[in-house]
């Protein structure tokens, strides 16, 4: 230990001097618990140094039947701690209504892993993030200030019921802590706060939240990197959150306190979003990074070390609109059906050498049974608007369903619109999905993946009935987009080319709400195809209960139920063309599955394979849009901002000499430090006056001169989504050269002090970052 704490010892010296002065302990007043404490630069249990090798598993994507094989495999794989989310809606889906039974036994989770030998880091929220439904938050917040962003704030309305929610998460997982024989050593205070506010008083209100919750055991945060120190209490733990470069994440938490060096969230792989490539991590680079924390007396929290599967309509959303895919396999070194391969098998290796004296790893589980199913058919279907409930709520112009106390899912809006000529059927927006029929025809979709909230309407000699069937996928999880209202958002206009916008109004309003586990409302099946958006019933056999993954490849998009359960959402426009179903869930003879698919099967057929699809995208089966024929108009035009960005992979901010307004900005790549034709950016944020990020939450990409979206997720969105480890790339081939642009629609005219730019991250030798540049901001830098 002594050779592993000796360059420990002096990056705090140094950290020390750098700060003027001595760090404050952490260990310091009541940090300690009477079997685990937090030391001045060790973990402590019983007193004894302790280096935490956790993996993150979320039970809530996990069969409740397979906790323990799982929890096996992580035990195994040389980890000796599970890191849990709570996630807050789960358990409170309706106000006031908790549940912590079956698959939400939060105990049982806990006593699982404390027989497995496993020590349990606990993350209560209340926000989470997590690639969950809203980060975790509940939808029913969202009615309380409507139209205001109060989520993460000192709000009452956002700060009681959160008060409330730890308070029951104490009353639940209290008796599960350290102090009281239980397994749980350490808990967690909000979630990557840096990444969302400044306000420090915010985190001392939830940190004494806790405490009130009667939680006696260490609390601490977690930061990417470069957000450590912009929310960091003295006297509560720190941990830094990375995906690369340890000692840059050590280095700025030794910067800020004397304490244990701890990585609260390693990235093994990535998360997947529909429609883009699907992620994997590098197995070599993590080892490397593993072992480097390791040797530096560092602990660590493998982010994920088994992903699962998100069941059920709990998947969330990247920003500003990326829905996640039902499969949440992640890449993990434990694989979304539990399955350990390579990247298991060089974790577990790397990690034995720096096993406690004595520590021996057990074997590794089975695999569990896997089984195919021969294909069948859906035979019977039951179309959506022919299924709506009898109930319709009257409005004069639509809001969003969370003030009609709709949670997610199908939501009709029906109004007569009168004799007249040709013209647009606009919304104010859309979220998320819609496809709008005049007098049972389609006449177009409304998307607001690219913020396309209108469809033209042709010429009417008589009056119509126009009906808006509305589908929301998922909340984003992440950044001020988190206030996710869903619905179709008044008001609602009808304009007349040359003509002004007149309000349509006086509307009807059914809605299917699947509720929290996706409840499936009475349907009438008739035998036969049936057009447009529908229920589709058919099932088969089973002699066995074994794992299998149900090809949806020949679907469209929508939902999967199996005896009742909703197993999730598909999307053939990929990359997942498969659903993990486990075998638990499969019933010895018949099973019963039920689809919804809102754009229509190619073959109403399923089967049963016994290795998932992960990778396999499918961009022409998406939602028909227009081509783009944008191009930018940056011709006399003069730049607010030019220069050149300093090398390496530290966030920089760029001040203009003075702010500049407009509707549009633009970042223009003169030149890569590789010397090569690529530009890659991980991140661009907006600065105001005060040097604060400007509101991303209405941003769209207006132009990107290309984008890599075959051999990476390269897509310009990502230069917009909060995520420091992903990245925009231009096009590997095919792609011109020098220079290239990236405009960003900012939804209104804005004033721009500056820019903070994140460089693709990883190791110095990757490909587009940029080196010389000119930024532009205007109302239009863009003509089609």
């Amino acid at each position: 230990m002594m050779r592993a704490n000796l360059p420990r010892r002096r990056l705090l010296q140094g950290a020390a001097a750098a700060a003027g002065g001595a760090l404050l302990p952490i260990h310091a007043g009541a940090q300690a618990a009477p079997r685990f404490a937090v030391g001045a630069s060790d973990f402590l249990i019983d007193g004894k140094p302790f280096q935490i090798r956790c993996g993150e598993m979320h039970f809530a994507r996990v069969p409740r039947e397979y906790w323990g094989h799982r929890l096996k495999a992580i035990k195994a794989m040389g980890l000796n701690t599970v890191c849990a989310y709570l996630f807050w809606n789960y358990h409170e889906w309706r106000e006031g209504k908790f549940d912590w039974s079956g698959q939400r036994d939060a105990v049982e989770f806990c006593r699982l892993a404390q027989q497995e030998g496993l020590w349990v880091i606990l993350r209560p929220g209340p926000y989470a993030c997590a690639e969950w439904e809203m980060g975790g938050l509940p939808w029913w917040l969202l009615k309380k200030n409507p139209g205001d962003a109060f989520l993460r704030t000192r709000d009452p309305a956002f700060i009681d019921p959160a008060r409330r929610y730890l308070r029951e998460v104490g009353r639940v997982l209290g008796p599960m802590q350290v102090t009281q024989g239980g397994p749980i050593l350490m808990v967690q205070v909000e979630n990557e706060y840096g990444f969302f506010g400044e306000d420090l008083d915010y985190m001392r209100v939830l940190r004494q939240a806790l405490l009130d919750a009667r939680f006696d055991v260490p609390l601490f945060q977690c930061n990417p990197t470069n957000a450590v120190a912009k929310t960091h209490l003295a006297g509560m733990l720190s941990v830094a959150n990375f995906g690369s470069d340890p000692a840059g994440g050590f280095k700025a938490l030794a910067a800020v306190q004397q304490a244990p060096l701890m990585c609260g969230e390693y990235y093994s792989g990535w998360f997947d979003t529909w429609g883009n490539p699907h992620r994997r991590g590098d197995n070599t680079s993590a080892v490397v990074d593993i072992q480097a924390m390791l040797k530096a007396n560092g602990s660590f929290s493998l982010y994920m070390a088994h992903g699962g599967t998100t069941f059920g309509l709990w998947g969330g959303c990247d920003r500003p609109f990326r829905p996640d895919t039902t499969s949440y396999d992640y890449d993990a070194p434990i694989s979304e059906a539990g399955w350990m391969g390579s990247k298991f098998n060089a974790y577990r290796e790397g990690m034995r050498p720096f096993l406690a004296a004595g520590e021996v790893l057990p074997e590794a589980p089975a695999r569990n049974p896997v089984m195919s199913i021969d294909a069948f058919a859906l035979s019977e279907s039951a179309p959506v608007l022919a299924n709506l409930p009898s109930r319709a709520i009257k409005a004069v112009s639509p809001e969003p369903i969370e003030q009609y106390d709709i949670s997610r899912g199908l939501v009709a809006y029906r109004v007569q619109l009168p004799a007249g000529p040709a013209g647009l059927l606009a919304a104010a927006k859309v979220r998320d999905l819609a496809w709008v029929y005049i007098d049972g025809k389609l006449a177009g979709t409304m998307d607001t993946r690219h913020r396309r909230f209108s469809v033209a309407v042709p010429a009417r000699s008589k009056p119509v009935t126009v009906e808006i069937l509305l589908y929301t996928i998922a909340r984003v999880n992440f950044g001020l987009e988190v206030h996710d209202r869903k619905g179709l958002h008044g008001p609602v206009t009808f304009t007349a080319k040359g003509g002004a916008a007149q309000a349509v109004e006086n509307w009807e309003i059914r809605a299917i709400d699947f509720d929290a586990d996706g409840v499936l409302p009475p349907l009438s099946f008739k035998r036969g195809r049936a057009k447009g958006p529908a229920f589709w019933r058919g099932g088969f056999e089973a002699s066995r209960q074994a794992d299998t993954f149900l090809d949806m490849s020949s679907w469209g998009q929508g939902i999967v139920w199996i005896n009742g359960r909703c197993l999730g959402r598909y999307w053939s426009i990929g990359p997942t063309q498969t659903m993990y179903l486990p075998g638990p869930w499969i019933r010895k003879g018949r099973n019963e599955i039920v689809v919804l698919d809102l754009t229509g099967p190619r073959s109403a057929r399923i089967a049963g394979l016994t290795e998932p699809i992960l990778d396999q995208l499918n961009p022409e089966l998406d939602l028909a849009r227009p081509p783009s024929t944008v191009k930018p108009a940056l011709e006399g035009v003069a730049p607010a901002q030019a220069g050149e960005f300093a090398p390496g992979g530290a966030t920089q901010d760029v001040m203009f000499a003075a702010p500049v307004k407009g509707r549009q900005f633009c970042l223009e790549s003169l030149s890569a430090f590789d010397g090569k034709q690529y530009a890659a950016v991980a991140e661009i944020s907006l600065l105001g006056k005060d040097g604060k990020t400007i509101n991303q939450q209405s941003w769209t990409i207006a132009y990107a001169s290309s984008e890599e979206l075959k051999k990476e997720d390269g897509s310009a969105l990502n230069a917009i989504n909060g995520q420091a480890s992903d990245h925009w790339h231009t096009a590997f081939s095919g792609g011109a050269g020098h220079p290239h642009q990236l405009i960003i629609d900012l939804g209104a005219q804005v004033e721009v002090a500056g820019v903070r730019y994140t460089p693709r991250q990883g190791a110095d030798g990757v490909t587009g970052r940029i080196k010389q540049y000119r930024m532009y901001v205007a109302d239009k830098l863009v003509r089609e």
